[in-house]
């Protein structure tokens, strides 16, 4: 199966972790909790056939190529002497919730990494938790959503809660010829062949994931209520969203403790949706990578100096720039320099997380207790989470997850309130 140029610059795994809590008197009714999840995932592999293959480095083509092979995913059942409640606060940063997530192991090729690994954990409370692990090479953020969506109803109702399911990733390929009209800042190229099959296959095989808590770093929530938001977009002095506002005011204080030169340049970047902005646009259930990178950029000093305002309308001028030709551009600049984004050098990458509908999944026994990634270890990548995981509560703050070197969490840590 083909996988497009926004495929091969993510192909990284992503692991979800969805916390269900039951009340006393039905604890009982998870029994063989893990029996109807793996029941229903059997089922959802009809219509997602593809996850059951394998992903291979093809060096004559110089790509990624999903092979669908029938080999299958890995499924394991897990129970906990614990109660969810032994767990503490779950929407905290926790390394042990890694016992939740199936990791497969370390130094494996690529060829024996299976695509979807799913472990279903019960607790002595009868709660239980799923944790999932998919490639971002395969499902971008909506993509898994609506995978997870069809997997809960299938456990729920017998059904598909999503029926459209197009993987037909030839809609984004490459021009030929190419035609570049832009610079493409936001990503790095990757300048040998042999460094790109590296990248992709290390990734994944270097460590059980790269998404892991590192020593060097260390990560905290910070939560921004309902009223700090509208604070914040109060002090842009123009008409903007929530992420606009909160990720000019990350961005401003994070350029503070990174960046000691002020004649740097600070970027932040951030996914954008092309379903709707190519022509024709994607069909609906598009499963694949339908997000680009797009950014902003700033000379510290300016950044640093000027009022929030200013970054909103970088910010936007950076979610304006994303046109079609633009889309097509960076398929053709990525189909040329196979670059991944470019968060280096200080430079960072914000995932809306809260927008996305993980919190509507519902097995038989009620929408999530929480949901989150299993949050990465660098300093590199910004998740903005919902408060809660039902659309009343999503109306509402936005949860910060922020990973960085314990003297400079510090610092931010200090201001960021400082509205």
């Amino acid at each position: 199966m083909f996988l497009s140029n926004i495929d091969q610059a993510v192909s990284f795994p992503v692991e979800t972790l969805f916390f269900f809590q039951i009340q006393e008197d039905k604890r009982s009714s998870t029994k063989d909790i893990h029996e109807r999840i793996k029941k229903a995932t059997c089922e959802l592999l009809v219509p997602y056939y593809f996850m059951a293959g394998r992903l291979r480095f093809n060096y004559v083509a110089k790509r990624l190529e999903l092979i669908c092979n029938n080999l299958g995913i890995s499924f394991v059942s897990a129970k906990s002497r614990l109660s969810l409640t032994d767990l503490g606060n779950l929407s905290l940063p926790n390394p042990t919730f890694g016992h939740f997530l199936h990791r497969q192991g370390l130094y494996k090729n690529l060829a024996e990494l299976t695509l979807l690994t799913v472990q279903v954990t019960r607790f002595r409370c009868g709660g239980f938790s799923i944790g999932f692990l998919t490639n971002h090479a395969i499902l971008d953020g909506k993509a898994a959503s609506h995978m997870f969506l069809n997997l809960a109803s299938i456990c729920k109702t017998g059904g598909l809660k999503i029926p459209f399911i197009h993987h037909d990733r030839t809609y984004i390929k490459a021009r030929q010829p190419p035609i570049i009209s832009f610079p493409h800042k936001e990503y790095i190229m990757l300048p040998k062949i042999s460094s790109l099959a590296t990248a992709f296959t290390t990734s994944y095989e270097s460590s059980p994931s790269p998404l892991i808590f590192a020593k060097k770093y260390c990560q905290k929530l910070f939560n921004f209520d309902a009223k700090m938001i509208n604070c914040l977009k109060s002090k842009a002095m123009m008409n903007c969203s929530t992420f606009e506002a909160l990720v000019a005011h990350i961005w401003k204080e994070r350029t503070k403790v990174i960046f000691k030169n002020p004649n740097e340049y600070s970027t932040v970047l951030f996914a954008v949706d092309i379903r709707s902005k190519i022509s024709p646009p994607l069909p609906e259930g598009f499963v694949g990578n339908a997000i680009i990178t797009a950014f902003a950029t700033s000379k510290v000093s300016d950044l640093v100096k000027n009022p929030l305002s200013f970054g909103v309308k970088l910010i936007k001028e950076g979610k304006e720039r994303v046109t079609e030709e633009y889309v097509r551009s960076v398929i053709d600049w990525l189909e040329i320099y196979k670059g991944v984004p470019a968060t280096s050098n200080g430079n960072f990458y914000v995932s809306a997380w809260w927008k996305l509908p993980f919190g509507d999944l519902d097995f038989g026994f009620g929408t999530p207790s929480h949901v989150s990634p299993i949050v990465s270890g660098n300093d590199e990548f910004v998740l903005l989470l919902s408060e809660g995981n039902n659309a009343q509560q999503r109306e509402g703050g936005v949860n910060a997850w922020i990973s960085l070197e314990p003297e400079k969490m510090n610092q931010f840590e200090t201001n960021v309130f400082n509205l």
